[in-house]
């Protein structure tokens, strides 16, 4: 068996260079400090992206995307596809968890101000990922066709036509027409299926390509310290082995969650029905959504909304653009500002988010 595996790994040498990839993840050391598990909430992303792009193409082999079935074939893959209800239920919390473990990875990398020079192109990439992970999910929503995904998409890009100047154009394009309609569905289904993975994965493959030329970053003080103090550890294997680890641990939540909390369908979408009482967003988007319900109708000669929008939207460009004018972290001074203005953004999405669920 021994030498079997030697001449298979022979063979897959001679022909794609495998040593020169063993050696330089041989090379490769991660940071050990008391903040390294934080690390390892990158690589528990990229396991449940891989998650969703399984679990997705095993759906798409049945799940139609047209107004007059797409309802009735989630129904038939719940109910008549063997293991289709596991299927599909395991999509749909990978989703939850894939965009929890997205923003604990973000906050950790602002934390650490691993942002800073050389590490902005690694950051940008990181965020647009995020963008686009809130992107899968909104567009994934309405998928099923059901009464909920109908009206929280109609509340949705309700919301986005409310942006001035360029709002009603937004409005149109999302929903492909002035109201939601199964043009908007087909629409939504070629963003998920389609036009979000191809972006995704182009910026993913960047991401890693940068990470690994870059090594993992050492929070602010501890790269100061002298070479012989610093902890490190191999990243292959020990690191990765941890990676696979935490994994398989991830796995079994999943699976857990799957098995007994199994993904609801609800009933058909009909454009002619009034909305259902209490309709709220995903999780990840009730802290903006109970923010705009907060805020009164007319801010001096503003529309509150409005306000709201272009305020959320500042915000998230200033965040995304951190690098840029973080100067003292860029060079290497403590900036509390930054520390500061991190921990209100925690707390002000934990606890709006608690208030709109309870609300």
């Amino acid at each position: 068996m021994k030498q079997l595996f030697k001449k298979l790994y022979a063979l897959i040498d001679e022909r794609v260079q495998l040593e020169d990839l063993v050696q330089f993840l041989g090379k490769k050391y991660v940071p050990i400090h008391r903040h390294s598990i934080w690390y390892y909430f990158g690589g528990v992303s990229l396991f449940l992206f891989i998650i969703q792009v399984i679990t997705g193409i095993l759906l798409l082999l049945y799940y139609k995307g047209s107004e007059e079935i797409a309802f009735e074939s989630i129904q038939f893959i719940t109910s008549k596809v063997e293991f289709g209800w596991l299927i599909r239920s395991m999509h749909s919390w990978a989703a939850n968890l894939f965009v929890l473990a997205a923003m604990i990875h973000m906050f950790s990398v602002y934390f650490e101000k691993s942002y800073r020079k050389p590490r902005e192109i690694t950051w940008l990439t990181g965020m647009l990922m995020f963008f686009l992970a809130l992107g899968f999910g909104f567009s994934g929503y309405l998928l099923p066709w059901n009464e909920l995904a109908f009206f929280a998409t109609k509340v949705g890009t309700d919301i986005a036509g409310v942006v001035p100047v360029i709002g009603e154009p937004i409005l149109m394009f999302l929903r492909a027409g002035e109201n939601v309609t199964g043009a908007t569905l087909s629409r939504f289904f070629g963003f998920h299926v389609a036009v979000f993975p191809g972006i995704f994965t182009v910026l993913l493959g960047i991401h890693l390509i940068l990470v690994q030329r870059q090594g993992m970053s050492e929070p602010p003080g501890l790269e100061h310290h002298p070479e012989k103090e610093r902890k490190t550890m191999p990243f292959f294997p020990n690191f990765l082995l941890r990676d696979l680890l935490l994994w398989l641990i991830v796995l079994n939540i999943l699976a857990i969650l799957a098995v007994f909390f199994p993904w609801e369908l609800g009933k058909k979408a009909d454009a002619f029905a009034s909305a259902p009482a209490g309709i709220k967003p995903e999780w990840y988007f009730l802290f903006t959504f109970q923010t705009l319900k907060y805020l009164p109708s007319q801010l001096w000669i503003v529309d509150g909304e409005v306000l709201g929008i272009m305020a959320f939207g500042f915000a998230g460009m200033l965040w995304t653009l951190v690098p840029f004018w973080d100067r003292k972290s860029s060079r290497g001074e403590q900036n509390r500002f930054i520390n500061y203005l991190g921990i209100f953004a925690v707390l002000y999405i934990i606890v709006l988010t608690i208030l709109g669920w309870l609300s």
